[in-house]
C-alpha cells in the first residue's frame, strides 16, 4: 500500500495562502511558516503530518498528496477545513 509523509500550512484565506506560498518560494523556511501561521495543532511541528496512507485524509488532500511532485509546495488546496499549502516529503 502506497504511503506518503507530508507537511502543510492551514490558514482561512485564500489570499493569505497565496502570499504565504509567495514567501515560501522566496527563500522563506516551510517550517517557520507554519508555526507562525498555520491554524492546524501540526504547525507547531512545522506543519509535520507524519507518515500516512491513501484515504486518511481528506480527498482533496490525497488527490495531491499521492500524485503531485516531492519537495515542491502545493497550494492553496481548498479543504472544509480551510485554505492548504502542502509539501509532500516522501512517497513510497
Amino acid at each position: 500500500m502506497a504511503r506518503a509523509s507530508a507537511r502543510h500550512i492551514l490558514v482561512s484565506s485564500e489570499e493569505q495562502c497565496n502570499a504565504l506560498k509567495q514567501e515560501i518560494e522566496n527563500g522563506r523556511d516551510f517550517a517557520e511558516v507554519a508555526k507562525q501561521h498555520s491554524s492546524c495543532p501540526s504547525g507547531r511541528q512545522g506543519g509535520d503530518l507524519g507518515s500516512f496512507g491513501p484515504g486518511q485524509m481528506v480527498a482533496e488532500f490525497d488527490k495531491v498528496v499521492f500524485s503531485g511532485d516531492l519537495n515542491k509546495v502545493h497550494g492553496p488546496v481548498k479543504t472544509q477545513f480551510g485554505y492548504h499549502l502542502l509539501e509532500i516529503t516522501s512517497r513510497s
